[in-house]
C-alpha cells in the first residue's frame, strides 16, 4: 500500500465539496442568466435579443456558420459535456460509482427517473405531432440546478444525500447523452464520423504516453469536436468523449491526475460561462397569457411538465424502494425516505439539457412551448423540492441536536 493511498477517501470528500461548491455558484449564476434572458425576450428590446441570438458566424467551408445560439449550444456545452464526462470517468474509477453495491442505488433511481418521465410523457402526450421526439424532453436532471438547491435548503442533511444526488444526476447525464445521441444523429457523415475516431484514439494514446502538451490536446480537441459535427452527431457527444477517455488515477510521485487538474482548471469556466451563456440564448422564451395556457393546455408542453415534475419524482422514488426492498442496495447512510422523497422531487429540474432537447426536438412555436414547459416544470420542483428539504434539514439538525 502506497502512503498515498490512505488519504484517498480524504481526497475524494474534498473534490466533492469543491464540485459541490463550484456547481452550487455556478447554479446562482445559471439563475441569473435564466432570469436575463426572459426579462430581456419580453421586454421593447427582444428584437434585439433575437438579432443577437440568431447573428451567424463561423467560417461557412466547414459549415461553421453557426448562429450564436447554435455555438452557445453545439460549442460551450461540450465544455460542460467535457467537465461531466470527467466527473463520470472518476466517480466510475475511483469515486462512489466504482464499488458496485454502493453504486447501484444511484444508477437504478437515475434509470427509473428517465424511464418513467419518458412514459408519463408518451401517455399524456398520446400521438400529438412532435411527441415521437419530444417524449426525450423531461428524462434529464440539471446537475447545476439540483445541486444549488440543496446547498441552500439541505445544509443539514447528511453528505451521502448530496453525493446520491450527484451521482444520479451524473449516471442521468450519460443516459441523456445517449438519448442525443441515437435520437438527433440525422445525415451520418462516415469519412467525418472515421476522423472523430482517430482523433479519439490519438487523444486516448497520449493519455496512455503521459504526454501533458496542451499545444497537442486542444488543436485535437478542436479537431474532434469538428469531426463530430460535421459527421451528423449532436457536438457534444465529442465533450463527453473526451472526457471519458483522460486519465483519472495519478501515477506514483504525480500530485494530480490529468482529469483532476482539467477538473480544477474547467470547471469554474463550464457553470460560470458556458452553461449561463447556453442558457441566455435558449431560455429567452415570449411569455405571454397565451403561451402560459398553452403549456397546460397543448398536449406536448402539458407532458413535459408532467413528466418532469410527476415522473421525474415516481420514477426515481418507485425504482429506489424496488431496489431496496430486493435488497440490490442500501438507503444512503443517515438519508430515510423522506428524504429520498425530496431529492427525488428534486430531480425534476430538467433545465440545460432539458433545453437543448426540446431544442433538438422540436421547431418554431412547439420548441418555444416546449421550453416554456421546462422552465416551469422546473421552477415548480424546485419550490417544492426546497419546501421539502428545509423541513428534512430542520429534522436533521433537531435529530443531531
Amino acid at each position: 500500500m502506497s502512503a498515498a493511498e490512505p488519504n484517498r477517501p480524504t481526497r475524494v470528500v474534498q473534490e466533492f465539496a469543491r464540485y459541490l461548491r463550484t456547481e452550487t455558484t455556478g447554479g446562482m449564476i445559471l439563475l441569473a442568466a435564466t432570469a436575463v434572458a426572459l426579462l430581456w425576450a419580453n421586454s421593447p428590446l427582444d428584437e434585439t435579443y433575437r438579432a443577437v441570438r440568431d447573428f451567424r458566424l463561423g467560417p461557412e467551408f466547414l459549415h461553421l456558420d453557426l448562429t450564436v445560439g447554435d455555438w452557445a449550444k453545439d460549442g460551450l456545452l461540450a465544455l460542460f459535456f467535457f467537465v461531466a464526462g470527467l466527473e463520470l470517468k472518476r466517480e466510475l474509477v475511483i469515486g462512489e460509482l466504482s464499488q458496485v453495491r454502493r453504486a447501484l442505488l444511484p444508477i437504478v433511481a437515475a434509470i427509473g427517473g428517465m424511464v418513467v418521465p419518458a412514459l408519463v410523457a408518451l401517455l399524456v402526450g398520446g400521438g400529438a405531432p412532435g411527441m415521437d421526439r419530444a417524449w426525450a424532453i423531461p428524462v434529464a436532471t440539471d446537475i447545476a440546478f439540483a445541486l444549488g438547491v440543496l446547498a441552500l435548503t439541505g445544509s443539514n442533511l447528511p453528505s451521502s444525500a448530496r453525493v446520491f444526488l450527484l451521482s444520479l444526476a451524473v449516471v442521468d447525464d450519460l443516459g441523456a447523452i445517449v438519448v442525443i445521441a441515437v435520437l438527433f444523429t440525422t445525415g451520418f457523415n462516415l469519412a467525418a464520423a472515421g476522423i472523430a475516431v482517430l482523433g479519439l484514439a490519438l487523444y486516448a494514446w497520449l493519455q496512455h504516453r503521459r504526454v501533458r502538451s496542451p499545444w497537442l490536446y486542444v488543436p485535437l480537441a478542436l479537431i474532434v469536436w469538428v469531426a463530430v459535427h460535421s459527421a451528423g452527431i449532436h457536438a457534444t457527444i465529442a465533450g463527453v468523449a473526451l472526457g471519458l477517455l483522460t486519465r483519472v488515477r495519478p501515477d506514483p510521485g504525480e500530485e494530480e491526475a490529468p482529469a483532476l487538474r482539467l477538473e480544477h482548471r474547467l470547471q469554474p469556466w463550464s457553470a460560470a460561462l458556458a452553461v449561463p451563456v447556453f442558457a441566455l440564448f435558449a431560455a429567452g422564451i415570449t411569455i405571454s397569457g397565451g403561451a402560459v395556457s398553452s403549456v397546460f393546455t397543448s398536449a406536448v408542453p402539458l407532458a413535459v411538465v408532467v413528466g418532469l415534475i410527476g415522473g421525474k419524482t415516481v420514477g426515481i422514488l418507485g425504482a429506489s424502494m424496488l431496489a431496496v426492498r430486493l435488497k440490490l442496495a442500501k438507503l444512503p447512510r443517515g438519508t430515510g425516505w423522506r428524504d429520498l422523497g425530496a431529492l427525488s422531487l428534486l430531480g425534476g429540474v430538467g433545465f440545460t439539457v432539458s433545453l437543448l432537447i426540446a431544442d433538438l426536438a422540436l421547431d418554431g412555436e412547439g420548441a418555444e412551448l416546449a421550453k416554456a414547459a421546462v422552465l416551469f416544470a422546473s421552477a415548480i420542483a424546485s419550490l417544492l423540492a426546497a419546501a421539502l428539504l428545509l423541513r428534512r434539514s430542520k429534522a436533521h439538525a433537531d435529530t443531531d441536536f
